[in-house]
């Protein structure tokens, strides 16, 4: 039988629900999808690809799935750093946004963050930022696949006067990306201590209307539950469940800031959590409960933030952060192993963006969204356990090879959709532009 690609690793790690990892299999695929995982001799019989990748000493794994994003803010990388959180977003990024943040920073900045996400293995985001056409088009121009948030926040920016306008540009861009089938939406409140109760209100008919996620900021800071707590009376998730908001269609970001209740809660409701271990760290906000979660039915799933305060879009280097950070959390060395975490950087993320019977694991019939990475380096020799070696020894240099249904994004560590001296080139503009003016 004919087909477009047949790619022959030494490890297959399918994270699929037994978590299998194969050696020796070969993965077939063909109309942008997987179809057959089988050992390597049986391939060879079977099928006459148009094109054989044979990677014999790299393991072949889902595509990652970064959860939370602000592509955008590339662009910003490093212009206000060692900040807290509000200071940081009051006094620098709010007014650099401000003065720059127009469609052109926002295509230019995600094509430069989706460079950086393909090129550590990333074959999927879920982003929040202005101007989600901009962002959509990039998206669009590089192939990579990804949820398009509709951002509502009550004060006036470039892209819109008010709540009302925000969420009639997010319809219209909602209507126009249903046709493009790596493109999907989801509403994307700010956070509670931006948007009111009235937009709210209305996101949630909308959701439910047009069956799409909501995806927020909740949480993030002791400082943020405090205020509320001052201004409102009542905790920020609490003010959130009174007006039905966090359900199996919610993602909560960042959560560093959760009693035993409020966690029972989450997982009655099939709520899911956004982890964000680097940005936590990086601006103090505090330490998502993890293991808790986990133990508790939560499904959680990984994000980066925004390039401005992480300071990069490396799922890998997450991965271990993720589980370091979670075993000291828990004092517990066994906590979040592995594969959990690996879960949790693809398969999880595919659950929160509602895009799990599509990509997050290699199967027959999903869409052939993978990554190969090269393990014959010295970092990661002698080799026992390849999943162990992702989480906590592998680097984003390893990646090799990127496809997104089925489609090359990256081969031999080369960009094939994307201009790198060109995105230098425009890189290099803009820090012209804003360091003058920083």
């Amino acid at each position: 039988m004919e087909i477009e690609l047949l790619v022959v690793p030494e490890w297959v790690i399918t994270v699929n629900s037994e978590n299998q990892v194969m050696q020796h299999y070969a993965v077939a695929v063909d109309d942008s999808r997987i179809l057959d995982i089988l050992p390597i001799e049986e391939a060879e019989k079977c099928y006459r690809p148009r094109k054989t990748v044979v990677l014999p000493q790299h393991a072949l794994l889902p595509g990652f799935i970064n959860a939370h994003t602000h592509a955008a803010m590339s662009l910003l990388k490093g212009l206000a750093d060692d900040l807290p959180l509000m200071d940081w977003l009051q006094n620098h990024i709010w007014p650099a946004e401000a003065r720059w943040a127009d469609a052109e920073f926002v295509h230019d900045g995600t094509q430069l963050a989706i460079a950086e996400m393909i090129r550590s293995g990333t074959t999927c985001f879920n982003d929040m930022y202005f101007f989600p056409e901009a962002t959509a088009q990039a998206v669009d121009e590089a192939g990579i696949r990804a949820s398009i948030g509709l951002i509502v926040i009550d004060f006036p920016t470039a892209w819109g006067s008010g709540p009302d306008e925000y969420l009639k540009k997010g319809l219209e861009l909602h209507d126009q990306l249903e046709s493009k089938p790596l493109l999907t939406t989801m509403l994307a409140p700010h956070a509670p201590y931006t948007v009111s109760d009235e937009p709210l209100q209305k996101l949630l008919h909308l959701a439910c209307e047009l069956d799409i996620p909501i995806h927020m900021h909740v949480h993030e800071t002791a400082f943020e539950v405090q205020q509320a707590q001052e201004q409102h009376g009542t905790r920020p998730l609490q003010r959130l469940q009174n007006l039905s908001l966090p359900d199996k269609h919610f993602l909560a970001v960042h959560m560093t800031q959760l009693t035993d209740g409020e966690i029972d809660q989450l997982a009655k409701k099939g709520t899911h959590v956004i982890h964000c271990p680097e940005s936590n760290l990086k601006l103090a906000s505090g330490f998502c409960p993890v293991a808790k979660l986990a133990a508790a039915g939560v499904n959680v799933a990984l994000g980066t933030d925004g390039n401005a305060s992480n300071n990069d879009l490396d799922m890998l280097g997450e991965m271990r952060t993720a589980a370091l950070l979670g075993k000291a959390v828990a004092n517990d060395a066994s906590a979040l192993n592995a594969s959990e975490v690996l879960r949790m950087a693809t398969i999880n993320g595919a659950k929160a963006l509602g895009l799990e019977k599509i990509t997050g694991s290699l199967e027959i019939g999903k869409a052939a969204d993978m990554i190969a990475v090269d393990l014959s380096v010295l970092e990661t020799r002698p080799l026992y356990d390849p999943v162990s070696h992702l989480v906590y020894c592998a680097n984003r240099n390893q990646v090799s090879h990127v496809w997104v249904a089925g489609k090359p994004l990256l081969a031999e560590r080369k960009l094939t959709t994307l201009d790198e001296s060109a995105l230098l080139a425009k890189a290099a503009t803009w820090q012209a532009k804003i360091g003058e003016n920083a």
